[in-house]
């Protein structure tokens, strides 16, 4: 009893012990709120990575891809359907996306992908991440009369307005209509300025349809690309795989024999069918098949086959030249009947998703600004899936906008459809009407071990074909970096703890050297050695505890207001704290992880003890006859 009342009289008396205790809260509290804020960060990252990327990604390692998806999607379920959900075939390939605004071309490199449109379900979530609830409810590339989000869906009542959206879709593909109108009329009344929008007198829907940039973007005025206008037929698969199966086996544990894509039911179901029930106008151009399949002897338009390593003749050669040319002017019209023309006030082109960083910026107040919107026509140059592939464009309706808050995805994504994607890469099978694919998303069921079934399809297929990567894997990089940087900063902020407890050590001793008569007092009044330590322990616990409490509730109450106070900070700095044009998120995230705080509370009360445990120990070792000798 007599420990704690000397305990509790030290620690109501002794100021000098406060600077340990204010330590060791603000070295708490410090770790509690930076771990707070990088969990919360690394959560809001690894969510939205896992929405964009399926639980394992199965792709080739060529842009040419690998033919039949469905059989392949059939010899993965083999390997291990019990842990399968859903599987999507996409085709992932580089391109450059341009549009016009103003008097200017805006050109991005990004990441074309293609997906089913008639899914019902696909392997990631990327449809939640739209701007039309219509859209995310279920996926369709067909534009839109309006109803597209004003509000960031994502961000509730914390996100600002979006005005321009208001319009998006058809009522702003009719307007842009009748600005082009407007523009060909002045061109043709043969006007010697520029339109910059101005206002037509004769035609309101020109006065209707001119915004503050006095721009259309459904009119293609760009430059003839240099490498020339290949079309949709101009596209040809890769080089032959070889002559071995595409497959190494089966793990030892399941043995069984896969066979072929042109040996199974669904290649042989499609032969059986032909072509013409596939409902898609086959491209030509030669297609490369695993080595058992049989090679179509399709030429590739063009002055000179590099597949084949012959020449056309000059006759093909002139007539590729013209259908080029006309491709050039319209590049559409070998989807069009004859003698039938484009209306952009009631027709779209194939529908495209864009990024929302490739069609807005976002300015430090956190208001977007649109270059872009549903209703616009694009642009999109990608290569051919031919040896060696050529460049070829295309034009896209936007239907809609993807914003999954990841800025290295919003800036670099574009979904169109697959079909369509297939057939101006040239990876649809003439014959057959089967198609290649680059990448099947997988999506597992709940409970689903990731490795196990990555492992095990990496031992089914041949790993030279194909590359099987779970997301973690495919983000490999970047989330070791943020557990790196997390791991450091502990470290760094714990040494504040330690600071700390070698201010407790100092403290204490100087406490045992000034109250060495009290000490010898007490060991003469029967104090034990333990008796003796044990009042040091305690003061020592007990600092650890105060200053870890005290810590710990300061660090979760900043927590807990840490956006308002980096909005006061940033009013009274005039500096932004949290720039959300950089981040996209409207606040700063932040999550509390109850084990975290549990560690850091007993690591600081563990070097409080520590540091006290050679004062007591010196203390306990006072003979009570020296301690006494001077007094």
């Amino acid at each position: 009893m007599y420990k704690l009342l000397l305990c509790v009289r030290y620690l109501r008396g002794r100021y000098i012990a406060l600077a340990s205790l204010v330590s060791v809260t603000l070295g708490v509290a410090t770790m509690i709120i930076v771990n707070a804020v990088m969990a919360g960060f690394t959560g809001e990252m690894q969510q939205r990575l896992h929405g964009i990327l399926s639980d394992i990604v199965f792709e080739s390692r060529s842009l040419s891809g690998f033919y039949d998806p469905d059989w392949h999607m059939e010899q993965i379920r083999r390997v291990a359907g019990d842990d399968i959900e859903t599987m999507t075939a996409t085709v992932h390939v580089p391109a450059m996306l341009s549009y016009r605004y103003g008097d200017s071309y805006m050109t991005h490199p990004v990441q074309l992908i293609g997906v089913p449109e008639d899914a019902i379900e696909y392997a990631s979530d990327f449809t939640q991440y739209l701007q039309h609830p219509e859209n995310r409810r279920r996926m369709q590339f067909t534009l839109r009369e309006g109803g597209y989000d004003t509000v960031d869906h994502q961000a509730e009542d914390k996100a600002t307005h979006r005005p321009q959206m208001a319009d998006a879709g058809w009522r702003h593909r009719r307007l842009r209509a009748a600005q082009e109108a407007a523009r060909e009329r002045f061109e043709r009344a043969g006007a010697t300025t520029n339109f910059h929008g101005a206002a037509d007198p004769h035609n309101a829907a020109s006065v209707a349809g001119a915004d503050a940039g006095g721009f259309d973007r459904t009119r293609d005025n760009s430059p003839p690309d240099a490498v020339g206008q290949q079309g949709p037929s101009a596209a040809v698969p890769g080089a032959a795989v070889g002559e071995a199966s595409p497959f190494d086996g089966a793990p030892a544990d399941e043995p069984f024999e896969f066979q072929s894509p042109e040996q199974s039911p669904i290649a042989e179901q499609r032969r059986n069918a032909g072509p013409a029930q596939a409902n898609q106008p086959q491209p030509t151009g030669k297609q490369t098949h695993p080595a058992d399949a049989p090679v179509p002897t399709a030429e590739v338009p063009g002055p000179h086959n590099t597949a084949t390593g012959g020449a056309h003749s000059s006759e093909r050669a002139n007539a590729d030249r013209g259908q080029e040319a006309v491709a050039a002017q319209d590049p559409f019209a070998a989807h069009r009947p004859e003698g039938e023309t484009f209306d952009p006030a009631t027709e779209q082109h194939t529908g495209a998703v864009l990024g929302i960083a490739l069609s807005s910026y976002r300015l430090s107040d956190g208001r977007e600004h649109f270059l872009v919107l549903p209703g616009d026509d694009v642009k999109l140059t990608f290569p051919t899936a031919g040896t060696p592939p050529e460049a070829i464009s295309d034009e896209f309706t936007v239907v809609d906008l993807y914003e999954s808050k990841m800025s290295e995805y919003d800036s670099q994504l574009v979904f169109v459809p697959l079909r369509r994607l297939q057939e101006d890469r040239g990876m649809i099978d003439p014959a057959s009407g089967i198609g290649y694919v680059t990448a099947i998303q997988i999506k597992l069921r709940p409970g689903a071990d990731l490795n196990t079934v990555r492992d095990k399809l990496r031992a089914a297929f041949r790993p030279e074909l194909y590359g099987i990567y779970t997301w973690r894997d495919k983000q490999g990089p970047l989330l070791a970096a943020v557990e790196m940087e997390t791991a450091i900063l502990n470290v760094l902020l714990f040494l504040i703890i330690a600071v700390a407890g070698f201010g407790i050590l100092a403290i204490f001793f100087m406490i045992v050297v000034e109250k060495t008569r009290d000490i010898g007092i007490l060991k003469s009044l029967g104090a034990s050695n333990r008796g003796t330590m044990g009042i040091f322990l305690g003061y020592g616990l007990s600092l650890g505890c105060l200053g870890s409490g005290a810590g710990m509730l300061l660090g979760l109450v900043f927590v807990a207001y840490i956006n308002p106070l980096a909005g006061l900070i940033s009013r009274l700095t005039g500096h932004a704290i949290f720039d959300p044009s950089i981040y996209y998120f409207y606040e700063i995230p932040t999550r509390v992880e109850p084990l975290t705080v549990l560690w850091i509370v007993s690591g600081a009360v563990a070097i409080a003890v520590l540091a006290s445990i050679l004062p007591a120990r010196r203390a306990a070792l006072l003979h009570p006859v020296e301690a006494l000798r001077y007094e």
